[in-house]
């Protein structure tokens, strides 16, 4: 039986972690958490997000702009983001329109499709 999810992994362009940092822990303010010794020379880093883990690993050659491929994170405050997003200059994407949800979506700067969204 599943449990429950553990982690979500994905990727930005190999040698682009300080950028990924900034962005993930500085400007959406996720904590990085340490991987395990074993992992470190691969690239990447990890952040934490409630109770999951987010592994943001490196890989050069994928087109990040031609998939639907995604991570949504849950708010409390869905204008705060929008705001917060578009101040540093992120374009915001409505999105399509769900029963009991507000949400929209964005590029993060390496063309990683993200949602946000928020429970009516």
């Amino acid at each position: 039986m599943i449990q429950g999810l553990h982690h979500v992994q994905i990727t930005i362009p190999k040698g682009t972690e300080a950028e990924g940092r900034s962005f993930y822990c500085d400007l959406l303010g996720l904590k990085e958490i340490e991987k395990p010794d074993i992992l470190k020379g691969r690239g990447g880093f990890w952040v934490q997000v409630g109770d999951v883990d987010l592994h943001i690993g490196t890989e050069d050659g994928f087109d990040r702009l031609s998939t639907k491929s995604h991570v949504a994170y849950q708010v409390s405050d869905i204008s705060y983001w929008r705001n917060r997003l578009q101040e540093h200059g992120i374009e915001v994407i409505e999105s399509i329109p769900l029963p009991n949800y507000d949400r929209f979506e964005f590029r993060d700067p390496f063309g990683n499709r993200v949602e946000i969204i928020q429970a009516l």
